[in-house]
């Protein structure tokens, strides 16, 4: 490796992890290069989060991250941390820098089957990352009044809707996207399904939000035909639009397979579904990528504070780190695509396919124990699952 992968270590007992896979599973067999940023709250707390900005604008540079979990500080936490301010979370930071979008897979193991017994083959939820209920803006009324949307112009043209007549105590919010911002998420999820070779599916609701959603399907249609259909007939994959209610649907009787495109709050919700119905957060990948072909790898999960808590006591711990190990070969996969470094692809694809044998064979966490359809099952301790995936690994490099 000569470009370096931007790290971001993380906090609790995924830091713990973090730790024993790079110097269990990779320092020992690849030249590793990163560039170390330490996203642990502490250090956010003691850079004002100027560390996560840094981070962010590191991965432009070098086109590639890995990052660990990371807590996003609540009032318990300000209290535990002692921290100066409750710091926004680190992913939101990051995804706002870069204007990527999420993409999340589950990893597929024999024995353990997905609750919907059609599906085969992993379903990829890409969740636009930008707007809708997470931005904003809510009022409680409070008694009868007229509420409306006002927009004004530059120039000063007002513009006036009625919302509704509220005759008693009632709740209200704003919402609102960019077009810019649906444009990068469209654009994302194109480049994506084509490196994929997977098919495009994307919902909204457009019958019912006749503007607001209606420009999601519109923008995705109008990229699709000036820059992308020409490609997906190439590669032999098709992009397909449908309403959410009828995508829920079709996902359900599909035999999966495909890249499920998703607004913000719409992804949020199907991408737990879908990680719970194939198993476990803690088998889910998560990819941030951006249309400037910058990709930011993760695990779909948390900080796991309750091991962490246990593992600072002396305690055993039996943590998944199947998501978090994916996480890191993702990113060497990437960089070795990107640079033309095919061992470097090798290892990573011989690493990945070590821990899924490990687990085949009957050897996993306390987690995948309870979901493992094998008749014969080794339940094993955090480091005692990484030293099995090693030894796996020894016997293929």
């Amino acid at each position: 490796m000569n470009v370096p992968v931007v790290e971001m270590d993380g906090d609790e007992m995924t830091r713990v992890i973090w730790k024993m896979i790079k110097e269990m599973l990779l320092e020992p067999y690849i030249d590793l290069k990163t560039e170390y940023y330490d996203l642990g709250l502490k250090n956010r707390d003691e850079t004002d989060d100027q560390i996560t900005v840094d981070a962010a604008e590191a991965t432009k540079k070098y086109g590639v991250a890995v990052k660990c979990a990371t807590i996003t500080p609540n009032g318990q936490r300000m209290e535990e941390y002692d921290l100066k301010e409750m710091w926004k979370s680190p992913n939101g930071t990051i995804r706002a820098i870069l204007d990527g979008t999420v993409f999340r897979s589950p990893i597929i193991v024999e024995g353990i089957n997905p609750f919907v017994r059609t599906w085969k083959k992993p379903i990829t939820i890409a969740r636009h990352a930008y707007g809708d209920v997470y931005k904003d803006v809510e009022y409680r009324v409070e008694g009868p009044g007229k509420a409306e949307m006002v927009f004004t112009s530059a120039d000063g043209e007002e513009n006036r809707q009625t919302i509704l007549d509220f005759q008693g105590k009632g709740v209200m919010l704003g919402m609102h996207n960019l077009d810019r911002s649906i444009e990068s998420f469209a654009r994302a999820c194109f480049n994506y399904a084509l490196d994929e070779k997977q098919d495009l599916w994307f919902s909204t609701k457009d019958t019912i939000s006749k503007q607001y959603d209606h420009a999601f399907k519109d923008i995705f249609q109008e990229i699709y035909e000036a820059e992308y259909e020409q490609k997906f007939q190439e590669a032999e994959i098709e992009y397909f639009y449908t309403l959410i209610d009828d995508a829920v649907a079709r996902v359900i009787r599909s035999e999966g397979g495909m890249v499920w495109a998703c607004k913000n709050y719409d992804g949020d919700v199907m991408s737990d579904m879908v990680a719970t119905a194939f198993g476990s957060l803690a088998m889910m990948t998560s990819v941030l990528a951006s249309p400037e072909g910058y990709y930011e790898f993760e695990a779909a999960h948390g900080t796991v504070t309750r091991h962490y808590y246990r593992h600072l006591k002396g305690e055993e711990t039996s943590t998944n780190s199947m998501a978090t190990l994916f996480a890191w070969t993702g990113a060497l996969k990437k960089r070795g695509e990107i640079d033309g470094i095919d061992e470097l692809i090798e290892f990573a694809d011989k690493l990945e396919q070590a821990s899924i044998k490990t687990i085949e064979q009957g050897t996993m966490t306390k987690d995948l124990a309870q979901l493992s359809e094998l008749a014969d099952k080794n339940i094993v301790n955090t480091e005692e699952f990484l030293k099995a995936v090693k030894q796996s690994l020894e016997t293929h490099v």
